[in-house]
């Protein structure tokens, strides 16, 4: 019996871009879930994420095509004003997840859990999980270190709940390091790092953020594991990236690391906009003959 194998031209059939545009195309995701996220990473699909805290931001984040929401305390320092993240409480971090929960239909929503509701006890952070999930409708909960909380991941994973690891910078342990500078610079603390990516991917968290670490060190986390890497203040050689929205559109003018990119200059617009507004009213400019009934 005789075979032969054919060879076809396509560009015959389709179009040069048609065939161009085969080699580029994207998924698109209607509702983005956990298993996306991973998809997302095994297609090279970057995967973005922001912050978000309340309603009207929320919903301007989805409209955009964000993938991922993260729910941060980082409300403690954007929202309340405290210095840390530490003063935030589980009760407020579920007030901001169903402000944002409400507005969104396509993004995969994440919350922390804030501090002191999940480092001692592993029953306590089951507990602290399920009320998120329960009382603000998040998709997904974030947690802060490696093995020291690995048996807190555990009991919250084998109740059905995704978990999304956090490595490098931790800012609830603030006052352990005493500064915000890049971490794992040093042997001991990128091997311990890397081992700890791992056992997070081994146990089955969904994606890690690493946040200030060396570009180096992230990309070779992000080629030793399947899950996600989503990097802040990591370089370009991790699965996705993550800002503080409030920085990234300039209402937050003060803080000015390496790893910040601003996309817009909103506190000197807004204030722009309000100084207008007191000199219109004191003016008598506003309200004007149309602007009233």
């Amino acid at each position: 019996m005789l075979s032969s194998k054919i060879s076809i031209d396509i560009s015959y059939f389709y179009p040069i871009q048609y065939i161009q545009n085969m080699s580029v195309a994207k998924k698109q995701y209607k509702r983005i879930t956990v298993k996306s996220l991973v998809e997302m990473k095994a297609n090279g699909e970057k995967i973005s994420m922001l912050t978000a805290y309340d309603y009207t931001m929320a919903k301007i984040l989805d409209k955009a095509g964000l993938d991922v929401l993260l729910v941060g305390d980082s409300a403690s320092n954007v929202m309340a004003g405290h210095e840390t993240t530490l003063p935030i409480t589980l009760d407020q971090m579920i007030y901001h997840a169903s402000s944002v929960v409400r507005a969104i239909e396509r993004c995969l929503i994440v919350v922390d859990l804030p501090f002191g509701s999940y480092q001692s006890d592993p029953k306590e952070a089951l507990r602290s999980a399920i009320r998120i999930m329960k009382e603000s409708g998040g998709h997904s909960i974030k947690l802060e270190g490696g093995r020291e909380v690995k048996e807190s991941i555990k009991r919250i994973l084998n109740a059905g709940i995704p978990v999304m690891g956090h490595l490098g910078l931790t800012p609830q342990s603030i006052y352990k390091f005493g500064t915000y500078t890049v971490r794992a610079k040093e042997e001991e603390e990128a091997e311990q790092l890397m081992e700890d990516a791992l056992m997070l991917e081994r146990i089955g968290c969904f994606a890690i953020v690493l946040e200030k670490v060396p570009a180096e060190l992230a990309k070779k986390v992000a080629e030793a594991i399947s899950i996600p890497v989503i990097g802040i203040g990591a370089g370009n050689g991790v699965d996705g990236q993550v800002l503080v929205t409030h920085d990234m559109i300039g209402m937050t003018h003060e803080f000015n690391p390496r790893f910040l990119r601003r996309y817009l200059d909103l506190f000197s617009d807004m204030t722009g906009a309000f100084e207008q507004y007191v000199t219109d009213v004191k003016s008598k400019d506003f309200p004007s003959d149309k602007e009233q009934y």
